[in-house]
């Protein structure tokens, strides 16, 4: 089946004003609510609109379809969690490599598994688009940042500090996301909390 690619799900119209922001947060609530009870088969923009509170015409205002609302969902989650792990590297600036390392697998659980039900929902839809422009940004934004942080601490000795920071982005990303898809019970959470970090700090400090 061909997936879906961006320009065709792009919003009608984005919120400029308080108000209108406001009515978009109740529909992204209203949805993922409606994932997680009833599953992406039967939700339909009709149920999302009737749990928000608003009108179809006001949803149809901005998502003219189900694919449309449900694409914007995981945008939403990309910048989230990107905009999260940007505030985790200002926090990390300046630390040693082992606890950079360390602290951007632990901000990467603690956006994932904040609410990890919801997260779980929206990988299951993520599958029906065409994702790999935007996550590829994605990838390549955090990659950069975790570079730059690597390379500013006090003990940063790397042959190549973009490849290393390639590879624990992806060390992070993928590790959570297989445990997330496959087996995220409590006690398998509770491990990736405990050795990703390990792991991380371990790797940084051997290719250091």
């Amino acid at each position: 089946m061909n997936r879906l690619g961006p320009t065709l799900l792009k919003p009608r119209k984005a919120p400029k004003q308080t108000r209108s922001a406001a009515t978009i947060e109740a529909i992204h609530t209203a949805t993922i609510q409606v994932l997680l009870a009833e599953g992406v088969a039967r939700l339909t923009t009709t149920r999302v609109a009737e749990r928000a509170g608003v009108s179809i015409g006001t949803m149809y205002q901005y998502y003219p379809h189900k694919q449309a609302l449900l694409f914007a969902i995981v945008e939403q989650q990309l910048e989230t969690v990107t905009a999260f792990m940007l505030a985790a590297a200002d926090r990390l600036r300046g630390r040693h490599v082992g606890d950079v390392a360390e602290g951007l697998a632990t901000a990467w659980l603690d956006v994932k598994t904040s609410d990890s039900q919801a997260f779980r929902a929206i990988y299951s839809i993520a599958a029906e688009f065409d994702l790999a422009e935007g996550m590829g940004r994605a990838l390549k934004h955090m990659a950069e940042v975790m570079s730059q942080l690597l390379a500013a601490a006090p003990d940063a000795n790397f042959e190549d500090c973009d490849a290393v920071a390639f590879m624990l982005a992806s060390m992070i990303g993928g590790s959570v996301r297989t445990v997330m898809d496959a087996a995220a019970s409590e006690e398998n959470l509770m491990r990736l909390r405990r050795e990703l970090p390990l792991a991380c700090r371990a790797y940084v400090t051997a290719v250091r």
